[in-house]
């Protein structure tokens, strides 16, 4: 007898790999989760009567097509899945560790300049480099991750923005910690627009 999770699984994988389609953006046409499609490429689950019908439509095929066994097609790991392991992570960490290393060693240098040629500790260099940091790596997640937990690290910018702002102050004698109440709505805003689009699972 036929597995009809395995043969519906089987048609979404060859038809959104023969579209150039990876997990992530076929669900995002579906407003599914990729969690959902790896389940229904897996054979785990069973997409909806609706759902079949938007992928049939997406897909320019008929509903018959998904039911049927058009080949020998065997579900596999998503390469996109897979890109978090092996050859791929390390390349990931490496860039990313070199591009944060690369700020702070600039920080460490014009700290070092600063005490050298006008005997001034301008400690607020490596407060400066701070954001900096988080807006590079904000935008290495972006192209690796695919922006997973960017709200976050957005988050961590808005921070250290704000510590870069207090410390200049600081430095000047004016203490200005009420500043740091700007992180009780910025916590709100960042919350609710990680809502605004929830997708279901």
């Amino acid at each position: 007898m036929v597995d009809l999770k395995l043969v519906i699984a089987s048609n979404i994988i060859r038809l959104r790999t023969e579209s150039g389609m990876t997990q992530s953006e076929l669900g995002a046409k579906l407003n599914y989760s990729d969690k959902s499609v790896s389940k229904w490429e897996r054979a785990e689950s069973l997409p909806d009567a609706n759902v079949l019908k938007q992928m049939s439509e997406i897909f320019g095929v008929s509903m018959d097509y998904l039911f049927s066994t058009n080949d020998e097609w065997v579900p596999d790991e998503d390469p996109a899945e897979s890109k978090d392991t092996g050859e791929g992570a390390v390349n990931f960490l490496a860039v990313e560790a070199v591009a944060l290393c690369g700020i702070a060693t600039l920080a460490f240098l014009l700290f070092i300049i600063f005490w050298i040629t006008l005997d001034v500790f301008l400690w607020t260099v490596f407060f400066a480099a701070l954001p900096v940091m988080v807006l590079t790596y904000l935008v290495l997640n972006s192209v690796w991750n695919k922006g997973k937990g960017n709200i976050l690290i957005v988050g961590g910018f808005i921070a250290s923005v704000i510590l870069l702002v207090y410390t200049l102050f600081l430095a000047s004698d004016i203490n200005i910690w009420q500043i740091f109440l700007l992180m009780i709505p910025t916590a709100l805003i960042l919350f609710f627009v990680s809502k605004i689009r929830k997708k279901r699972r």
